[in-house]
């Protein structure tokens, strides 16, 4: 009669190969839904199929995970199922338009913040500029260049990520930026301050509020370099991080003009940012 014990060595040597390829594949397949989370995810709202299949190609083509949806309204239900890293939104729909679309996301507390892109046939400037005041964050009108929509698109998702809370180095035989309290996380310029952490802005007219993403991007430069002066292109670049003859100045204008609605008493006549005729923008502190 056969005694009961331990199976033979053979038996016992299968058993942890088993073990151990079953722990290779799990690490695996771990690994693989890390890579697949870490993945930004695009949302693309946009009715017209041809254009939509396009862009969905090209996105998958370099690995970005995409959905897409053919209505304002489809696309409003998508991103509050599953809040996307980026919204590419077409104007021009049936039913519910993409200026709806982004005003919903802005006062929505979970899309508020996830950037927007306007991908439309609408390309007279005074469109732009509606688009932007809505709270989009980019505009590119159609016909559209791949290569440049991918651009765009690599550059919003870097400047969207977590703010860097450090200011850069002064250069040689400069003045330094403003530090920033290690206890604070603040910078300071007059009566204005802004929080690298918890991106709240304090202005003396507007009090305490907490800033968009983009807007935190711009106050941020201008503020870590008082009385430099930037021109449109140089922001888009330093700020908004595109190539050079990348993007429109109507972007920096429309986004300036609603920084300063947001954090000015009087947005005519600017006491912090402000305009130098024929050559840009610049927070101007006395030396």
């Amino acid at each position: 009669m056969e005694q009961l014990g331990e199976p033979p060595a053979g038996m016992l040597r299968n058993t942890y190969e088993i073990q151990a390829e079953n722990r290779v594949y799990s690490g695996r397949n771990l690994s693989v839904e890390n890579a697949m989370e870490s993945t930004p995810n695009i949302l693309i709202i946009e009715d017209d199929e041809i254009v939509a299949k396009t862009i969905e190609r090209c996105l998958r083509g370099k690995d970005y995970r995409v959905q897409v949806t053919n209505s304002g309204v489809a696309g409003l239900k998508a991103a509050r199922r599953k809040v996307p890293d980026l919204v590419i939104l077409d104007v021009i729909m049936p039913g519910m338009d993409g200026y709806t679309v982004c005003k919903e996301m802005r006062e929505d507390v979970q899309l508020k913040d996830v950037p927007v892109l306007f991908l439309t046939a609408k390309v007279k400037a005074e469109d732009a500029i509606v688009g932007l005041s809505m709270g989009a964050d980019d505009y590119l009108g159609k016909p559209f260049n791949l290569d440049e929509l991918l651009l765009r698109i690599k550059a919003i998702l870097r400047r969207t990520k977590t703010p860097t809370p450090s200011a850069p180095a002064a250069s040689p035989g400069k003045k330094p930026a403003p530090s920033l309290p290690e206890e604070e996380h603040v910078i300071r310029l007059g009566d204005y301050s802004l929080n690298t952490r918890t991106y709240i802005f304090t202005s003396p007219s507007k009090g305490k509020f907490r800033v968009t993403p983009v807007q935190y991007a711009l106050l941020y430069h201008l503020m870590t370099h008082p009385n430099k002066i930037f021109s449109p292109s140089l922001l888009l670049e330093e700020v908004w991080d595109y190539p050079g003859e990348t993007g429109s100045a109507d972007l920096v204008r429309v986004h300036i003009k609603n920084l300063r609605e947001s954090i000015e008493e009087d947005p005519k006549n600017p006491k912090f940012i402000k305009t130098i005729q024929g050559y840009g923008y610049s927070i101007q502190m006395d030396e």
